[in-house]
């Protein structure tokens, strides 16, 4: 029984597949058959938008990982690997991902840095992305965040933006609306991930874009998005992950997790199997290419027993069986990782590089929120002994870092947090959105210390530690933010520094996944930099006194 996205219907047939392709649809007969008995045959799905990186797995072992549940295709904006080893990291995610079965789309970064108001370990201008887009196997221009940029006609942004020419460019404008929405738009990013609420979402469909609705680890979006839904603008929709876990790809699965989703609020199975592929292929410009079972398109396809249970059972690529009954058919590649090793360049912290001085009065607080990315303003009294601030753990008050980690330059940026519950120890990390330096919060400054010198030792990781040392940790080889490791060693070493983290008092269901997202300069409201804090409403560096 094929799913046909383009007809809107079920119907029998048998799949015709030669080199790798479709030939047909109707009565065919093969030199191999596969008799599939009533099963449901599903166009590959296919995900909108995703950082690989955030998973923690190299490339290869995340195509191992999410073959089984049905993804053939991702389109992937390594903008992660690329703020810490800039073309360098690009090209490799294009070698890395050149033989897999499960097709990576590579889109060229467009914001590395992430906005003119932080630092990274490499610049893309202009006249390299033009570069790189031209590189075989890139698509298009990946998110372009820096949305002020574009509205206000920076003369950089736009160049990048020209490069781009006729192929795709991936939106991120979140909360934008009215003109300067319609300047956004007109600068030609045509999709957006970042809607959180359905009024925006349709704000932007009026206007064009393609809405990708999001489901991840750190934000999860779709449930506030599906009223938005129905069934002249469905086509015009598509799903995504954007950041997802090791863990959650194991435990709960990836594209088609978000499919059983979509069907369980109430959209007809069929509606959310296309929002999963040939919307997808066709807001690429690869719909004569992948996202439906027709010829000419390559025979990515799923075998399923029952479309509103969603359970994949065979996965093809290109005409060959690549996972069954949940496990993939295939080794990883190996690949040359040597570009992304020793990437931490950090002068040993000591406690007193984290002695936070009184301005006096009320200080501004960094407010973060569970399985949300945005943060809140906030501001209290803090504690203070000798000039210093100090944590303060019975308020939820601690102390945040942000460390330089590209250059050996001896900046931190220091301000105070409220959401993480952590009532003794500290947890520093390598991966901190997008500039990836070192990002840290502690209930005192010698904890501080410990973790992010464990961090650097490690040559990048997730680490809990207390005064007296580590007490968990997962070590990232790779740019210091993927490892080197299998997925399921992955995903043990996150419940590991989670449960340290929880033993210490840390609240959140996922600690280290909200911590990654404090030094993000480009979505609301406060965050944090190695030159200090920064207002993402007004965009612009802000003082730490609440009065300033």
């Amino acid at each position: 029984r094929v799913v046909n996205v383009y007809s809107g219907e079920i119907h029998d047939a048998a799949v015709a597949i030669a080199d790798g392709l479709v030939v047909g649809l109707g009565d065919y007969r093969g030199r191999a058959e596969e008799e599939l008995r009533g099963a449901y045959v599903v166009p590959g799905l296919l995900d909108a938008h995703v950082h690989m990186e955030s998973s923690l797995l190299a490339p290869a072992e995340f195509a191992h990982c999410v073959a089984p549940h049905g993804t053939t295709g991702a389109f992937v904006d390594p903008h992660e690997v690329a703020n810490v080893r800039g073309s360098v990291g690009v090209e490799w995610m294009l070698a890395a991902a050149r033989d897999l079965p499960v097709r990576l789309y590579v889109n060229v970064p467009s914001c590395v840095p992430a906005s003119p108001l932080d630092q990274s370990g490499a610049v893309l201008d202009s006249a390299e992305v033009a570069r790189l887009l031209e590189l075989d196997g890139v698509v298009g221009l990946a998110e372009m965040m820096n949305y002020p940029g574009v509205v206000f006609g920076d003369d950089e942004v736009l160049a990048k933006l020209a490069a781009a020419g006729r192929r795709p460019i991936d939106g991120h404008a979140p909360f934008l609306g009215g003109q300067q929405l319609c300047a956004y738009l007109l600068g030609g990013p045509d999709s957006d991930h970042e809607c959180t609420n359905p009024a925006e979402a349709l704000e932007k469909l009026r206007l064009g874009c393609y809405l990708l609705m999001r489901e991840g680890s750190a934000t999860r979006n779709l449930a506030a998005l599906l009223p938005v839904l129905n069934d002249d603008n469905a086509r015009r929709i598509c799903l995504c992950c954007d950041d997802i876990a090791a863990e959650d790809l194991l435990g709960e699965g990836h594209i088609d997790r978000i499919v059983r989703e979509v069907i369980a609020a109430g959209v007809p199975p069929l509606r959310a199997v296309q929002m999963a592929t040939l919307n997808t292929a066709e807001r690429f410009g690869l719909s004569r290419t992948i996202g439906a079972i027709a010829p000419g398109r390559r025979a990515d396809l799923l075998v399923l027993d029952d479309l509103r249970t969603f359970v994949p059972r065979r996965v093809y690529s290109a005409g060959q069986l690549i996972a069954a009954d949940g496990q993939a058919l295939f080794s990883p590649p190996a690949v040359d990782d040597t570009p992304l090793r020793h990437s931490v360049h950090l002068a040993p912290p000591s406690p007193t590089t984290f002695a936070l001085s009184a301005p006096g009065g009320p200080v501004k607080v960094i407010e973060v929120h569970p399985s949300l990315l945005l943060t809140t303003a906030a501001s209290a009294e803090p504690a203070v002994r000798d000039g210093l601030i100090e944590a303060d753990p019975t308020r939820d008050l601690l102390l945040a870092a942000c460390l330089e980690r590209h250059h050996g330059r001896p900046e931190v940026g220091l301000g105070l947090v409220r959401g993480f519950g952590l009532q003794r120890g500290a947890l520093a990390s390598s991966v901190g959105h997008d500039s990836h330096h070192i990002t840290a919060v502690g209930a005192s400054r010698e904890a501080l210390s410990v973790a992010v010198n464990a961090v650097a030792e490690a040559g990048g990781g997730l680490v809990v530690a207390d005064e007296r040392g580590p007490l968990a940790s997962l070590p990232l080889p790779l740019a210091g933010l993927m490892s080197d490791q299998p997925a399921a060693d992955v995903a043990a070493g996150v419940r590991a520094v989670r449960a340290a983290a929880a033993e210490l008092g840390c609240t959140l269901p996922d600690p280290f996944m909200t911590l990654s997202f404090i030094s993000l300069s480009v979505i609301p409201a406060l965050r944090l930099t190695p030159a200090g804090l920064v207002d993402v409403t007004r965009f612009e560096r802000t003082a730490l006194s609440a009065e300033a």
